[in-house]
């Protein structure tokens, strides 16, 4: 059977970069040829730029949501980008394009359109963005993470996936991951607000470190994310100026490997991400949601409740996560082990560890080959 080749594209934030990776990953790993279009300036051409695959740059941003000059030169740059995206499919021939949604994919996906290439979308929310509703009808498959998505879109050919996860969540061992990260074995707190960080978490979790570390020995990963990482520096440095001393607490911008960050966990404080979710579940972590107030179609609020409602997570809402609620939580989770187990237990019974598997077969099937 002859090599295919193709396209896979997603960028701004992990909840689109991260499934399009494990994607572009797989498809390598069974002897196909991968490109992947995305932007230069994003956080896809940091990751992308360490793989096997070749990087396509496209120059697009998200659109701007008030009727300004700003929009026409946001529609005269998405142009540009599906123009670019037409040159690269003229050039290289795909068999197929794979986009995780998001204004980073839509100009591939349109090229694809316009040239009649096949093409098949993955959405992670449970009300799909603008998009994929905008570009469903005219793929040739559609993934989604939740049953509830189907409604919202208009295509035959829908399959309820799960989100593509990386495959080192199925193999990676707890033991393994903390010793990768020259951690000890004992109880590890991950704090997360996506690829892009949350101030809320933040702020609420930098005053409790100390607490946690020295009357709780707890082990802590914090994810600040790159715009925050300062100013968490700043803040700990009021409050803790010997962090840095303390082997219980390590803070980074953002980690390029959140499968081992995740699997050396064993609470996770966290946005409510659709993706997030999924590695949250894949770890089989007990978690503490604070969900974005101001998602699209309110996703991650409701994101969040599945996974309370399913004993898999506590729910804090992000006007109430300070110091106080943060910390009751917590120590719930901390001195109940019960309560942990459950929780954890209950998380890995929503995992789905297949997605990627069942795309790639789509993928193969949609080529027509």
């Amino acid at each position: 059977m002859s090599e295919k080749t193709y396209f896979v594209t997603g960028g701004g934030t992990g909840g689109h970069i991260y499934p399009a990776v494990a994607v572009a990953d797989e498809l390598l790993k069974k002897g196909e040829k991968v490109f992947y279009v995305g932007n230069p300036k994003n956080l896809e051409y940091n990751i992308v730029s360490q793989k096997d695959y070749e990087f396509l740059p496209i120059n697009v941003h998200g659109m701007p949501r008030k009727l300004a000059i700003s929009l026409v030169k946001w529609g005269f740059q998405l142009l540009f980008a599906v123009v670019k995206s037409i040159y690269y499919i003229l050039k290289y021939k795909p068999d197929a394009v794979f986009g995780t949604g998001g204004y980073v994919s839509a100009p591939a996906m349109i090229a694809a359109k316009i040239l009649g290439k096949p093409y098949m979308m993955h959405d992670c929310d449970a009300q799909p963005g603008l998009v994929t509703r905008y570009l469903a009808p005219y793929a040739r498959a559609v993934s989604v993470e939740f049953e509830s998505a189907k409604k919202f879109i208009k295509n035959k050919n829908i399959y309820v996936n799960g989100n593509p996860i990386r495959p080192a969540f199925k193999t990676l061992t707890k033991t393994e991951a903390r010793k990768n990260m020259c951690l000890e074995d004992k109880l590890t707190l991950c704090i997360m607000g996506g690829s892009q960080g949350a101030r809320t978490i933040n702020d609420a979790s930098v005053v409790l470190l100390k607490k946690l570390s020295k009357e709780k020995d707890v082990q802590i990963i914090f994810q600040t994310g790159k715009k925050n990482f300062e100013r968490v520096i700043e803040q700990i440095i009021r409050i803790y100026p010997e962090y840095e001393a303390d082997k219980n607490i390590l803070i980074r911008p953002y980690f390029e490997d959140m499968v081992t960050v995740l699997k050396a966990s064993d609470i996770a404080i966290s946005r409510a991400g659709s993706l997030s979710l999924s590695e949250i579940e894949a770890a089989g972590l007990a978690s503490i949601l604070v969900p974005y107030p101001h998602a699209a179609a309110d996703h991650q609020r409701k994101n969040a409740k599945y996974m309370s409602e399913n004993g898999a997570s506590l729910y804090l809402e992000d006007s109430q996560a300070d110091e106080k609620h943060l910390e009751e939580l917590l120590n719930l989770l901390i001195n109940d082990n019960e309560k942990l187990t459950s929780l954890q237990n209950n998380a890995l019974k929503l995992a789905k560890y297949d997605g990627v598997e069942k795309i790639v077969e789509q993928l193969d099937e949609i080529t027509g080959k």
